[in-house]
């Protein structure tokens, strides 16, 4: 039964699969999970909380989550999660700025 409905890091559902009971399909999502994830746990859950942190209007959740999983390092790869609004300069590098201070 769905209880609530929201984005997750892979972070959180690494967490959630660790508390959850071994089947195949978990054993699988951890080694996927395992092979791309750029951050730590830790460091997962500083980025996100510092990119809540800036409080930007264009940055929503959906888009902290993102970033947190994808952790780029230019503006090119960042400004390619943000498809339906484009950020200005000084965003960019503030947010640029928060990744690169947590990694």
């Amino acid at each position: 039964m769905i209880k609530e409905r929201k984005s997750l890091a892979m972070y959180e559902v690494k967490e959630l699969l660790e508390e959850a009971r071994e089947t195949e399909k978990g054993k699988e999502l951890k080694g996927f999970i395992k092979k791309f994830s750029k951050l730590t746990n830790e460091k997962s859950k500083k980025l996100k909380e510092e990119l809540e942190k800036l409080e930007l209007i264009k940055l929503k959740q959906s888009d902290i989550i993102k970033i947190v999983d994808i952790a780029p390092e230019n503006a090119t790869e960042l400004n390619k999660i943000f498809t339906e609004t484009s950020l200005d300069a000084d965003e960019t590098a503030k947010i640029l700025e928060t990744i690169k201070s947590t990694k």
